[in-house]
């Protein structure tokens, strides 16, 4: 099997200039679609689970499957990853159950709607950092809160989301704040705060500079060039899928995502991780509709999912190749996590932040 750490994984992008897309599954027909598309890239792989899809698929049918993945594409360098972990039983179980890497995202308190002071935020991810690099699997953080620079509110997602009218100073990352944080937690990668947010409805028009800040990201960057940067709700909501979910049936109101050229622009800033959910849902059901409306008879679900995982797959493939994570899977030798906790103890993976 070829699981791999975000560590490693992210590092090898950096080291060659490439972002990888971090898909959310919830079953296994999500799974197989990932990594068909991985396979037929030549791409290494981010797969993530929320709370939410842990409650919904069960931790150890998620294991299993994902050892199953891992078997069946051998040669396709595999990171299992908890996103947004509210505490740290949260992350640690993860870990128990397979995981490589966890996200701590104290950005929020522990119910996952509070906003968290920054000690706060610095003194959980502290701790599951300094857990998780005992056993070897790596650890990203959040500073600053998800949320959309036009409303100034946060979308949930499975549960996880602010509540309440946010400021700017909320949901911008500073990035000075960004290099004390990463200096104190230790985390091997920084989600960043730029106005992206969960879900379909993320901007009421394509996105500018005053309510999508890629400058924040270059600032970042600039201050922290050996830092992974992570992108959150990042779906670019292709209009093409709202119009396939809308001829069929949907009624989706017209909004708009983070352009995939945008990513590419950040990838360019340092953003080696990029969060995408609600594209590969909308491949889905845009999918699920057209079947239920064209063969009104039929009853299979495997007529429904097998069209509907070949979307999911083409999708997958695009910001695979957008990305520029296409052919790097086979230039990638896994290091185990008993190896990577010795460079975690032997100080070789702390963070540069000078």
């Amino acid at each position: 099997m070829a699981l791999i750490t975000l560590r490693q994984l992210l590092d090898h992008a950096a080291e060659n200039s490439y972002g990888v897309p971090a898909f959310n599954i919830n079953n296994m027909e999500q799974g197989l679609a990932i990594m068909e598309a991985a396979k037929a890239c030549d791409a290494p792989v981010i797969i993530q689970a929320s709370r939410g899809a842990r409650n919904y698929a069960n931790d150890i049918m998620l294991a299993k499957m994902i050892e199953a993945l891992a078997a069946i594409y051998p040669d396709i360098p595999l990171c299992m990853h908890q996103d947004h972990g509210n505490n740290e039983a949260t992350c640690m179980t993860a870990i128990r159950h397979g995981f490589t890497s966890v996200m701590m995202d104290g950005s929020l308190e522990g119910d996952a709607k509070t906003p968290a002071s920054y000690d706060y935020n610095v003194d959980i991810t502290e701790r599951v950092a300094s857990m998780a690099h005992w056993v070897g699997a790596s650890v990203e953080g959040e500073l600053g809160v998800l949320g959309s620079l036009e409303t100034g509110e946060g979308e949930a997602e499975d549960g996880h989301g602010a509540v309440g009218k946010l400021d700017h100073s909320q949901l911008l990352t500073d990035p000075d704040q960004a290099v004390a944080f990463v200096k104190k937690t230790q985390v091997d990668a920084l989600a960043i705060a730029c106005g992206t947010s969960h879900g379909a409805y993320k901007f009421s028009r394509k996105p500018d500079g005053e309510i999508l800040a890629m400058s924040v990201i270059e600032a970042i960057h600039k201050k922290l060039p050996d830092t992974h940067l992570v992108m959150h709700g990042s779906s670019s909501v292709p209009q093409e899928l709202q119009d396939i979910i809308n001829a069929h049936g949907g009624a989706m109101p017209q909004t708009f995502g983070v352009p995939v050229e945008e990513i590419v622009r950040g990838i360019k800033m340092g953003v080696r991780k990029v969060n995408i959910d609600t594209d590969c849902r909308m491949a889905m059901t845009g999918q699920f509709r057209r079947v239920a409306e064209e063969n009104k008879a039929e009853f299979d679900p495997r007529k429904f999912l097998k069209p509907a995982m070949d979307a999911m797959r083409d999708l997958c493939r695009d910001r695979f190749e957008a990305f520029g994570t296409a052919g790097h899977a086979s230039k990638i030798k896994v290091i185990p996590m008993d190896d990577m906790a010795k460079r975690y103890a032997d100080g070789s993976l702390a963070p540069k932040t000078n």
